[in-house]
């Protein structure tokens, strides 16, 4: 059996699609770097994060985007024709007055490991592009068109124009295509494929909470007219019927679904086997409850689906409830490289798993200048929207300790340096040492923020010697705390005990969609100059217990 979900912690918006044996999956990045993630499987069981695709430094500028605009689901797809990997994603600008102003891109690839063709402006006519190579060589790009005029039905509608890669441009303007299969509203998410005579229309509904779902549609033309899955929804958290057409909310919270463990189940897209088997991979959440808050943000998992006689697609028991537990493929078992628990930096390299806030870790984190070390650069405050050192991993279980060791000498009351539990520029929880002007010396201390409010705990002020130190994270269900030591054998607790369920896109009032990162961090607020060395990070997770 599969065990949902198959990808945890913040892995939204997943794409599928096949190459031969091999089975690659890109999720939402937002405003994180580097930019796309994609994950390999053999046996759609077992999976790798296998690489990104922006991983350069001019691949793309996300500075000063607000929290969880930047990089939106991208759709990755391979044209067996051309042996050729496609990804089309948007760059989320802003969202001010429901605006949603994106621009849609288009890159190409022979190797899924790059490098990639230089971006293809595509259109800016909404959110959630995706890509169709059709049988005839004709290539066609949907997208939710997001409705902001008065007196019209919001959130918005599909529409659908051909791409023409000779020219590398569309054709035309966009067209009305789809309004939906459902009355849920909140419309988004659209694929198109291709299945024997028909093509379909997929998109999640509901808004990405939890009245969430997957919905098709099809039609013998392309252009439609596309009719309605009689069974829609094909895929949910909330299998009841509801009319919400009218509300672009989406988040939600009275349609949670008490008997679910997996929440918010849809955007999601499916891949044919080599056997005939299908299966689909959505995004869902596991909340806190009653709190309803998903630290972890929205994850990955996998349904496996049927085509039916009369060609529509179904979950294969016949029901669309996501399940947690889903029966596995007709594959051999493939073992992949895991993420390490422990990294002790002594490759010349950063591992993969490594994300920083708006620009590549890279650009001030190396492990070459002290080896077995890794040298963070300071920069900016940890609430600016431009050059943040933050060298995070994503937070895979709400049952976590995170410890490191770091040697840092700071000078002036703008060097910090620490661990760090981060959800965006304005939450976070972060220890650090600095330098007290009160206590003319070095010392460590908590600073919070939390939907913006800053909190210095100067209660938690202490003095410590310019000497190695180790700082651990503790996280327990619902509480969070830290600890120090000089020794790494006898830790100390230092501050308050904090509530996780807050680190969500529930609680966040300035970012959503993204997910609670876990890290080490570095800040010199005056030249930009001073360092902190870390000597190893270790992440303990129980990703084998339930959110509750």
């Amino acid at each position: 059996m599969i065990k949902n979900p198959i990808i945890k912690g913040f892995n939204p918006d997943p794409c599928i699609c096949r190459k031969n044996d091999d089975y690659y999956l890109a999720v939402s990045s937002f405003e994180w770097l580097p930019g796309i993630p994609i994950y390999h499987s053999k046996d759609l069981k077992n999976w790798e994060l296998y690489t990104h695709v922006f991983t350069e430094k001019n691949n793309i500028d996300l500075k000063k985007l607000p929290s969880s605009k930047g990089i939106w689901a991208p759709c990755l797809t391979y044209c067996e024709q051309e042996d050729m990997f496609y990804v089309v994603y948007g760059v989320m600008n802003s969202m001010n007055a429901r605006y949603f102003d994106v621009d849609n891109f288009l890159i190409k690839a022979k190797d899924i490991k790059g490098p990639w063709s230089e971006p293809v402006y595509l259109h800016s006519a909404g959110f959630d592009a995706s890509l169709f190579h059709d049988d005839d060589g004709k290539k066609y790009i949907v997208s939710l068109e997001w409705e902001t005029r008065k007196d019209y039905e919001k959130p918005g509608f599909i529409s659908i124009v051909e791409y023409d890669p000779i020219k590398q441009e569309i054709i035309g303007y966009p067209k009305p295509l789809w309004r939906g299969g459902t009355d849920r509203g909140c419309i988004e998410a659209p694929h198109l494929t291709k299945h024997g005579d028909y093509y379909y229309i997929m998109c999640a509904e509901g808004g990405t909470g939890y009245n969430h779902c997957i919905t098709m549609g099809r039609s013998k033309n392309v252009w439609g007219p596309y009719e309605k899955d009689p069974q829609n929804p094909i895929v949910t958290s909330a299998p009841n019927n509801s009319y919400e057409r009218l509300d672009p909310d989406h988040l939600k919270p009275k349609y949670f679904n008490p008997h679910s463990i997996l929440q918010k189940s849809g955007h999601g897209s499916y891949v044919n086997l080599p056997n005939g088997e299908v299966y689909l991979v959505h995004l869902c959440s596991r909340p806190f409850v009653p709190e309803l808050r998903c630290t972890l943000g929205r994850e990955t998992a996998i349904q496996k689906m049927k085509w039916t006689e009369d060609n529509w697609l179904r979950m294969y028991d016949g029901d669309n409830l996501a399940k947690m537990q889903v029966l596995e493929p007709d594959l051999p078992t493939v073992n992949l490289p895991t993420i390490p628990d422990f990294d002790d930096f002594d490759n010349d390299t950063l591992g993969n798993f490594y994300y920083a806030p708006r620009i590549l870790p890279e650009s001030f984190a190396t492990t070459t200048a002290r080896r077995g070390y890794v040298r963070l650069r300071g920069q900016e405050s940890r609430t600016s929207l431009n050059k943040v050192s933050i060298l995070a991993r994503k937070l895979t279980s709400v049952y976590a300790k995170i410890t490191t060791k770091m040697e840092f000498i700071p000078e002036v009351p703008q060097h910090s340096a620490g661990l760090i539990l981060y959800y965006d520029n304005m939450n976070y929880i972060n220890l650090r040492k600095y330098y007290s002007e009160t206590l003319h010396q070095s010392a460590i201390s908590i600073i919070q923020l939390e939907n913006g409010t800053k909190t210095e705990y100067t209660d938690t002020r202490l003095a410590v010697d310019d000497v190695p130190i180790f700082f651990r994270l503790h996280i327990q269900g619902r509480k969070t705390w830290f600890e120090w030591s000089y020794d790494n054998i006898t830790y100390t607790q230092i501050g308050k005990i904090f509530d996780t369920t807050k680190y969500s896109d529930e609680y966040c009032k300035y970012g959503e969609f993204t997910g609670t990162m876990v890290g080490i961090t570095c800040a010199d607020r005056l030249k930009h100059q001073q360092y902190a060395d870390f000597d190893f990070l270790e992440y303990i997770a129980d990703e084998d217990k339930p959110v509750d």
